[in-house]
């Protein structure tokens, strides 16, 4: 493997485009189930406009791995044209294929996106830190680029993979400036405590909302969250208020909130909350093997937003007497 010009032993990261408030967002489809890019975009300017600091198409939330790389090349060129800033974007390029992350990688370089969110290879199971650091490296080295910015993604109840601590201290060892962050979505607070321990100069991000305010407190940097697709003010709130009375009242009835929504499958169930918002039963459609909501949990899911949204406003209007 050639070495980059990143290959050094100096272990200083100090990038912190990725922080505060992110959405991994959803991916509305048309009626032939492809990215629906005026929907996207316009998705993402809302979402803006209402306090999140950025996007990160096609990850989990985004259904990002049922999409090739095509597609998602089109849709970040689509959010482009349509004024959403570049270094507003970090693109999923989560891929089994080490040429698809490559390419998405050097194309996330050329257009100045904020970086890419990467999982380690997902087939594959029982993989060591050692694999998990290979497959990583191959395709940072292939990029051969150091604009490249990889923030980490940690989600192994869902890919089944895990992001290791020594495959990212070798990983940090190698590529300090290139390897910008993790996005740990694992859920596991003994897991991000020990990361916001151990890598203090690297940018952590958690995915579980309930756990936000404690991981800022300890060190961390935010959020890339799917409950700000449907409460983006709320989610705002619960960074800018952490550790005040609001914010914790808020906190306790976001992770109300996020339960019942994981207790269905959560893209669909977000989708349809989306769809019940505008007024659009287009934004219920997935791909498969999703299956959009049945008619009762989506109502269920809709009634539990629209609970929490009353008691939040409730709340505001209480803490501005």
């Amino acid at each position: 493997m050639a070495r980059t010009r990143s290959e050094k032993p100096d272990m200083t990261n100090t990038d912190t485009t990725v922080a505060g408030l992110w959405t991994a967002v959803l991916t509305p489809l048309d009626s032939g189930l492809n990215c629906d890019h005026a929907r996207l975009a316009a998705h993402c300017h809302d979402l803006m406009a209402r306090g999140v600091d950025g996007v990160a198409p096609f990850g989990t939330t985004g259904e990002g791995t049922s999409f090739t790389v095509a597609e998602r090349i089109a849709a970040i060129d689509a959010l482009l044209k349509a004024g959403v800033p570049a270094r507003r974007i970090v693109l999923g390029n989560g891929s089994p294929a080490l040429g698809d992350a490559v390419e998405l990688a050097r194309y996330s370089v050329k257009l100045g996106l904020a970086g890419v969110l990467m999982l380690p290879p997902f087939f594959f199971k029982g993989v060591d830190d050692e694999g998990v650091y290979a497959a990583f490296a191959e395709t940072i080295e292939r990029v051969a680029d150091d604009r490249l910015r990889v923030y980490l993604y940690n989600i192994p109840q869902i890919s089944g993979v895990p992001v290791g601590f020594a495959a990212i201290e070798r990983l940090l060892a190698r590529y300090p400036a290139i390897v910008a962050g993790i996005k740990d979505s694992s859920a596991d607070w003994d897991n991000t405590s020990g990361l916001l321990q151990r890598f203090k100069r690297m940018t952590i991000l958690v995915g579980a909302e309930e756990h936000v305010p404690r991981a800022m407190a300890a060190g961390g940097h935010g959020t890339i969250c799917g409950m700000a697709n449907v409460i983006p003010e709320a989610m705002r709130a619960v960074i800018d208020r952490a550790g005040t009375p609001h914010g914790d009242a808020l906190l306790r009835s976001v992770a109300r909130l996020t339960q019942a929504v994981l207790a269905v499958p959560f893209v669909p169930a977000l989708k349809a909350v989306k769809a019940s918002d505008s007024a659009d039963q287009a934004w219920t459609r997935v791909r498969a093997p999703l299956r959009p909501l049945d008619g009762a949990k989506a109502a269920s899911i809709v009634s539990s937003v629209a609970g929490f949204r009353a008691s939040a406003a409730e709340a505001r209007a209480v803490s501005a007497a």
